[in-house]
């Protein structure tokens, strides 16, 4: 799959193609519909598919210091776009200047003149522009114009844990943010995961003979509420079940806010300076402060063996 950072990383030669629009932070199953479905029209007719999407988050710059937490890096979203099929991932930088292109201007500069798109396939909510003033609407009024169709493509809906909302990334934040890693699965397709480099923290996991793997996580990541979960730790491209703690550990009156994973059961790991990737599968209980150490142990060799059993149903389930 080819990435392209900017317009003017796309070929002199591309010729016409597929496109979708839109952050697509997480590629939830209701971004999975979209491109699915774009990549199925581009097959029909020939041509490649691309996806162009935007860095940083619109947000940010329209509304300085209200960037969201993301759901997945770029470079993570585009692995999952190559697996549906994607040809080419456009990443437009975000600035104050492009922010104030006009929907008309955004369809001639990006679509026509570089893309050169047949086909646009987009939500029933997609908005762009200046003030997102375009909409499908506008969209399929320009393609008339410029000789490229616009088809649009329901989301689905989600089920017991989003009260029956369209799938999307602001419910799938909100879930991610409440704990409920179970909920923020069922909408994204597969557990939520956060990446980083293991760095060295306090070490007291190693004292208490649970040694951690201290991830610093990237800038703006998505993290967890409060707690402990099972889930998985991939190192090496090796992915061990995991006890994962998430907070500022309060039994020893720490301020900062950390993602902790045990690998259960693998003693003598050093893994300082790889980059690791972490998966929530389940949520096994809140932070707590403890009224003794012993207390705190108990606790802890507790969540190992309920995170162990959360793992071993959720392979049995899988298989």
């Amino acid at each position: 799959m080819q990435r392209w950072r900017g317009l003017e990383d796309i070929p002199e030669d591309w010729g016409r193609s597929v496109v979708t629009i839109g952050s697509y932070d997480g590629v939830h199953r209701g971004h999975q519909l979209i491109i699915r479905h774009a990549v199925e029209r581009a097959r029909g007719l020939g041509v490649p598919t691309v996806v162009v999407t935007f860095d940083p988050h619109p947000s940010e710059v329209v509304r300085p210091g209200s960037h969201p937490p993301l759901l997945a890096p770029h470079h993570r979203r585009a692995e999952l776009m190559a697996e549906l099929g994607v040809d080419a991932v456009l990443i437009l930088p975000f600035t104050a200047e492009f922010s104030k292109l006009s929907p008309a201007d955004f369809v001639v500069k990006v679509l026509v003149d570089k893309l050169r798109a047949k086909a646009v396939v987009e939500g029933p909510n997609f908005r762009f522009g200046h003030r997102a003033a375009g909409n499908v609407e506008f969209l399929a009024e320009q393609g008339k114009v410029y000789d490229f169709e616009v088809e649009v493509v329901d989301l689905f809906v989600s089920g017991e844990a989003g009260g029956g909302e369209p799938f999307s990334s602001t419910l799938t934040r909100r879930l991610v943010a409440a704990g409920d890693v179970a909920g923020a699965a069922e909408i994204l397709g597969r557990p939520h995961r956060v990446e980083g480099v293991v760095v060295r923290g306090a070490q007291r996991g190693r004292e208490l003979g649970f040694p951690t793997a201290n991830v610093e996580t990237l800038p703006h990541t998505a993290i967890p509420a409060d707690g402990v979960y099972a889930g998985w730790l991939t190192a090496g491209g090796e992915a061990m079940p995991a006890a994962i703690s998430v907070g500022t550990n309060p039994q020893f009156d720490g301020t900062e806010r950390t993602v902790e994973a045990y690998a259960i059961d693998r003693l003598g790991l050093d893994l300082y300076g790889l980059h690791v990737t972490v998966d929530f599968l389940a949520f096994v209980r809140g932070q707590a402060k403890f009224d003794t150490l012993q207390a705190l142990l108990e606790q802890m060799a507790q969540d190992v063996t309920r995170c162990r059993e959360l793992i071993g149903v959720a392979q049995r389930t899988a298989s």
